[in-house]
């Protein structure tokens, strides 16, 4: 740019900090604000294929998160009741050989001090904490933003990576349509020394059913199980991560499924439950001189496993628009118009997978049996998932602005 812009993002999550760390390493000047006093992020895991391992490496990162995740050697599917197994597709070496980076699964916290601690190596103090931001405002080509019991703050252009529940999304482009899905989900994280040898494996297992299924995989160098399941119910339609359930509540929400699935459960510390709600994808994501990033624009159910993913590829596009364009406007612009259909098609795709994974067939084993070989044929896999993982945001061509 014409310009080192001074550039504030709102948001402190994954995000936020991956787009922090990507401008910083561009050279611009970058504050992150967030509202928690303390930078902490929720006991779950997290899938990052090869599109967005290319980001983390892109940014110097690669040894520090070899050190921090599991590198899985491939993904399998099971029958809720029976336990039948067929491949998915192969990670690890595959993975390694096919798109020249891993498919890796990660604690979330893990990974998120990771980026706290490489943002602050770029530029100390960048992260402001107990900040909760209020209000937003755009004047003489500048953008302020408000925050309570704190000062204003001014800026060249901001970035809005306030997640799910996003107040700068609110406020610039109304709260938006949300509807209940009918589908809730739990979540637990599980030392694997509490389970038996069997159960500690190195892959990932998504068990499917009749109106829910169950994925679990190891994280932090396999130490722990990450361990979500998703069940359709009508009676809680709280949209919260820290929501405590009990483990007998668990095993209620699922009467019938493989002893397998029941020993996980019974094993989990501490079960979390929160109501799943679906939003239509934005048709647009910038006002200004102020765009939205991640969860504030693109929230997905989690049934692709792209959601931290595609807000990987958000920063890394969004550095590089900065680096490449003369205006923020031709930046923002071309940001939107690279990444809007993109993150659609993933949205849409993780809709699917709901109706996929939850299908009434699989509730008769020999119809269940022709179902599974009929949706996780080897080219339908490869429609589903090739374009996720062979997309390179780091050399990928911008798009041209308006």
């Amino acid at each position: 740019m014409r310009q080192n812009p001074g550039i504030g993002i709102v948001g402190g999550g994954i995000g936020g900090l991956t787009a922090a760390l990507a401008l910083l390493r561009k050279g611009h000047e970058v504050t992150v604000f967030e509202q928690a006093a303390q930078l902490q992020e929720v006991g779950a895991g997290l899938q990052i294929s090869p599109n967005g391992m290319r980001v983390l490496f892109d940014l110097g990162l690669e040894t520090a998160v070899r050190g921090i995740c599991f590198e899985p050697e491939g993904k399998e599917i099971r029958l809720w009741n029976t336990g039948d197994t067929w491949k998915l597709f192969d990670l690890g070496v595959e993975s390694q050989a096919r798109y020249g980076v891993p498919y890796i699964t990660v604690h979330r916290n893990d990974l998120h001090q990771l980026l706290v601690k490489a943002v602050e190596a770029a530029s100390h103090g960048a992260i402001r904490l107990d900040h909760r931001f209020t209000a937003v405002e755009q004047r003489a080509g500048k953008v302020v933003l408000s925050f309570h019991d704190k000062p204003d703050a001014t800026f060249d252009a901001v970035i809005g990576a306030d997640g799910v529940h996003s107040k700068m999304r609110e406020l610039l482009f109304g709260a938006g349509p949300a509807k209940f899905t009918g589908i809730v989900a739990w979540r637990g994280v599980i030392p694997a020394e509490l389970l038996p040898e069997r159960l500690v494996r190195p892959i990932g297992t998504n068990w499917i059913g009749p109106g829910g299924h169950v994925i679990h995989y190891p994280i932090r160098r396999g130490e722990l199980i990450n361990f979500t399941s998703v069940i359709e119910r009508q009676d809680w339609k709280t949209e919260s991560w820290t929501s405590a359930g009990t483990n007998q509540e668990y095993h209620d929400d699922y009467p019938g499924w493989h002893e397998d699935v029941h020993a996980y459960i019974e094993a989990i510390p501490q079960p979390f439950k929160w109501a799943l709600i679906a939003r239509p994808p934005m048709t647009e994501w910038v006002n200004g001189r102020v765009a939205l990033l991640g969860d504030a624009c693109h929230p997905s159910l989690p049934f692709l496993a792209q959601g931290a993913t595609q807000a990987l590829e958000d920063a890394c596009i969004l550095a590089r628009t900065f680096e490449a364009f003369d205006t923020i406007e031709e930046a923002l612009d071309s940001y939107q118009r690279l990444r809007i259909p993109r993150t659609t098609r993933a949205v849409e795709g993780a809709n699917a997978n709901a109706e996929r994974f939850h299908n009434p067939t699989l509730a008769d084993p020999a119809g269940a049996q022709i179902y599974v070989r009929e949706q996780w044929a080897h080219d339908k896999v490869v429609e589903r998932y090739e374009w996720l993982f062979e997309y390179d945001p780091t050399r990928v061509p911008l798009a041209m602005p308006a």
